[in-house]
């Protein structure tokens, strides 16, 4: 099966084309940019796959970060994974952003903690248990304070791998002997992760397929405050 892993949900744009049965990356490709991922994504796609000798006709899934991350940013991944999706009459998976990070440093054997910034001391977080080959969920999907986070990473006492791009800062500032940080090759969101997890997910149709916020959305948000200054 031939799996392409695309991820939109921060600074960097990433693809990834995956043989399951050869269990190999037959290409790879990740941009830290400062454009809309809509000018940056789909020609990356374009140009990975000729690269790779394949077409997209070749593809059996499309798997994507479908959040937490960056509202727009996600928006423009699983809306464009739809419209392939629907192109090509193929299946696709919806993949957590934190569970793509943490796949990442799979390698890790012992506990690995995805953190991803939010808005000022906020942060989406999750913890999962690695056994160097596969992740179990140690908690759910949150959005925490970083001092919360602390605590509870604390309270665990194991080592803990940290990766995404709040775990520069949080290693910095709650300097602890339990703490590592992943590399920079590994630290930030990379479609090849997507592409290792979703070989645990169930595959869906393209009308199925939603992006995940982990918190309401500004339009909700001003809405909410609308009702509540009128009420």
């Amino acid at each position: 099966m031939l799996i392409l892993g695309i991820d939109t949900s921060g600074k960097t744009a990433s693809s990834a084309l995956f043989d399951t049965e050869m269990e190999t990356f037959l290409a790879e490709s990740t941009l830290y940019t400062q454009k809309t991922h809509s000018q940056v994504i789909m020609p990356m796609i374009k140009n990975m796959i000729y690269d790779a000798g394949k077409t997209l006709a070749d593809i059996d899934r499309i798997a994507v970060a479908n959040g937490p991350g960056s509202y727009t940013g996600l928006r423009i991944g699983v809306a464009g994974v739809k419209a392939m999706c629907f192109a090509l009459g193929c299946k696709c998976t919806g993949v957590s952003t934190l569970k793509g990070l943490a796949y990442n440093n799979v390698a890790f054997h012992g506990m690995i903690c995805s953190v991803m910034k939010a808005r000022g001391e906020l942060v989406y977080t999750c913890s999962y248990k690695s056994d160097g080959y596969s992740l179990e969920n140690i908690c759910d999907e949150s959005i925490i304070s970083r001092d919360e986070l602390a605590e509870i990473l604390a309270f665990n006492g194991t080592d803990v791998l940290l990766c995404g791009d709040g775990a520069g800062d949080f290693f910095t500032d709650y300097k602890s002997s339990k703490l590592f940080i992943a590399p920079p090759q590994s630290r930030l969101q990379n479609a090849c992760g997507v592409c290792i997890a979703s070989l645990s997910e169930n595959e869906i149709s393209p009308d199925e397929l939603e992006v995940s916020y982990l918190q309401k959305v500004k339009a909700e948000k001003d809405l909410e405050n609308k009702i509540n200054g009128g009420s």
